[in-house]
């Protein structure tokens, strides 16, 4: 069979580079005319395989029927098939040397059939009409570390739930796309990170085992339904992350699992090739055409369906050999140390690539160590990242709002130690779903104290949070104070809405979200000490947290923040402030929901909710030349405005 010069020589070489980074629009299936007969183009890389065949609904799943011809010795197979259409379902029929047939889906399938077929589908990707023009050509020209991130972390098969739809209840993208929206803009998210958008064949997996890199899952509809989903977000000045998973892969028989019989994504040495602990592979960084594969698939989301930004998983176990493994079970690189080489120059090549090809588009790493320079310039000797997940912060903030108010004295360094490292990255302050599953409890729950305790504690950690350096994460829930721990089967519990307790946090959370938005203050400078200046760090045998958020050189437009993490009221709490004058308090986390009952009166109702103004009085406090004496109440946190 002679070739069918759709995949060149060049295409080959470059390929085997691992520079082509369309490969995508070679590999896979295709539609298109030949001799002017109307068919699909298959082609698939499997170097191993003895004899490749394309089966599907064309061919009655028949291996004789359709086999594939290998391009010289570059390990590709092709074969065009006329009369297969746009939809139909096929896999790869793959020969191996040991004369097993294994039936594979494909690799750069731009669809898939639902579990449990997992057969891949024919499907186009390139006549969208798009019409976000508008949000792509602003996004070119921001500073990204200049403006508001505020992440809207969800899950879309469990936002919500119709189960007149079907048994799982699924939303499509269109619909989730349509509810979705008016909620993120009347809250004040300014971007959503979905995870589980890459096609997988368990639910429970959430999306992090990937068999359909190239494939938004069909459980929420197909490519096209996918491409509106983003072009609304960004019509409506939504930005849209998506969870992406280059470390491992599950071992799925029709996965990338020993493709063509052997190890071909994946590591041979099982040392290096598996996660024993997750039962996954790990991809080999070193063979150019699996990392081609890899970054062409960071670029075909970015480019193809217009997604802002990847949050890259488990960095951490890319970049350590001995990540999660026993002595014994892993093996040094050539310099006897425990850095995976190959995984590295991977990370600093694809984010080299993906900020050349564009300055909208960038890499969020979820990178759980001290890593050095993990957002720093690859010329540098950076990994190239955008951002960074702050997991330290998130881990001693969490472990803290644990702690009995009795027992915070002794752990105050918790909450003030990841001040002393804003600089080191660009760090994102995540809250996300890893924190309430698998009796990790919700972020209510994990607050001590009474029912009422634990909604005003969640409160007064918010806005520590939001007062925080760095960009902003909360998973779907936690803006409501959801109290079941998050389940991938059930939608949200939204009927809590109803209960004042509930509505209270997320109308909260709303004002929260909507000063962030609004005092540049809390978004620009986030690595800048200048932007930052505590007033008392070390009040721990009160557990009160001060400090202000700032433009460098300048107070103007500065807020205060004090944050009393016991339910003890302080009547006349003294906090230093820089200058005179009168300072408003813009937003205080009490409610009258624990102690209404002992007010008499409306009017003495009213005036515990009513923002107060505070004049600096002369008298040196906190080190500084004035002073305010605010009554702070129980577990309550201020935002006050110079």
């Amino acid at each position: 069979m002679e070739d069918l010069n759709i995949i060149t020589e060049d295409d080959r070489y470059v390929f085997g580079k691992g520079c082509h980074y369309e490969i995508y629009r070679k590999l896979g299936a295709h539609m298109m005319t030949l001799d002017g007969k109307k068919g699909v183009y298959f082609a698939v890389w499997a170097p191993h395989a003895e004899e490749v065949s394309a089966v599907g609904d064309f061919n009655e799943w028949d291996p004789e029927s359709n086999k594939m011809h290998m391009l010289e010795e570059s390990g590709i197979w092709e074969v065009f098939i006329p009369g297969a259409k746009k939809w139909d379902k096929y896999k790869f029929a793959i020969r191996t040397k040991k004369g097993e047939l294994l039936y594979k889906a494909d690799p750069y399938a731009f669809h898939a059939e639902l579990r449990p077929g997992n057969a891949s589908k024919v499907a186009d990707v390139d006549h969208f009409k798009w019409s976000d023009d508008k949000w792509l050509k602003k996004q070119e020209t921001e500073d990204r570390y200049q403006q508001p991130m505020a992440i809207y972390e969800m899950h879309p098969g469990s936002w919500r739930k119709d189960f007149d739809r079907g048994e799982d209840g699924f939303l499509d993208y269109k619909t989730i796309a349509n509810e979705l929206i008016p909620y993120l803009k009347e809250m004040g998210y300014t971007h959503v990170e979905l995870i589980g958008v890459a096609e997988h064949p368990f639910d429970g997996s959430w999306g992090y085992q990937v068999t359909g890199y190239y494939a938004p899952t069909s459980r929420y509809g197909g490519p096209d339904e996918f491409m509106y989903f983003v072009n609304q977000m960004h019509k409506n000045n939504i930005g849209v992350i998506l969870d992406w998973v280059p470390a491992h892969f599950p071992k799925d028989a029709h996965g990338l699992a020993e493709f063509d019989g052997e190890c071909l994504y994946e590591y041979q040495d099982p040392r290096k090739g598996e996660h024993a602990d997750w039962g996954t592979k790990v991809f080999d960084y070193e063979r150019t055409e699996v990392s081609n594969f890899l970054i062409a698939n960071a670029l075909f989301w970015t480019e193809v369906y217009h997604v802002d930004a990847l949050r890259v998983d488990a960095v951490a176990s890319m970049l350590y050999l001995d990540y999660g493994r026993r002595d014994g079970d892993w093996v040094p690189n050539k310099y006897g140390d425990n850095k995976n080489l190959e995984a590295i120059e991977f990370l600093k090549h694809l984010n080299s690539i993906m900020s050349k090809r564009s300055r909208r588009a960038y890499l969020i790493a979820e990178e759980s160590t001290a890593w050095p320079k993990v957002t720093g310039a690859v010329e540098d000797d950076g990994l190239g990242f955008a951002f960074k997940w702050n997991m330290g912060w998130m881990n001693d903030f969490l472990e803290y709002c644990k702690c009995d108010p009795l027992f915070r004295k002794g752990n105050h360094n918790k909450m003030t130690f990841s001040i002393s490292y804003m600089s080191a990255e660009n760090y994102i302050l995540v809250i996300s779903h890893d924190e309430v599953v698998h009796l990790k409890c919700s972020m209510v729950n994990k607050m001590p104290g009474y029912m009422v305790d634990k909604f005003a504690n969640l409160r007064t950690a918010y806005t520590f949070m939001f007062g925080h350096p760095g960009k902003k994460l909360l998973f779907m829930g936690q803006e409501f104070a959801q109290l079941r721990e998050w389940s991938e089967k059930r939608e949200l519990d939204w009927f809590l809405l109803n209960e004042p307790l509930h509505k209270e946090v997320q109308d909260y959370v709303k004002k929260l979200l909507h000063l962030y938005r609004k005092y540049p203050v809390l978004y620009m400078n986030d690595r800048n000490y200048e932007g930052f200046e505590w007033i008392n760090a070390d009040d721990s045998a009160r557990s009160i947290f001060s400090f202000i958020r700032k433009q460098p050189d300048t107070y103007k437009g500065a807020l205060l923040f004090v944050c009393n993490f016991t339910p003890m009221s302080r009547e006349d709490y003294c906090v230093g402030v820089p200058q005179k004058g009168f300072y408003k308090e813009i937003l205080s986390s009490y409610t009258l929901t624990t102690e209404e009952d002992n007010m008499e009166s409306a009017k003495e109702k009213n005036a515990a909710l009513s923002l107060r103004r505070f004049k600096a009085v002369e008298g040196e406090c906190d080190g500084l030349p004035y002073r305010l004496n605010i009554h702070l109440r129980p577990y309550e946190s201020l935002i006050i405005a110079f």
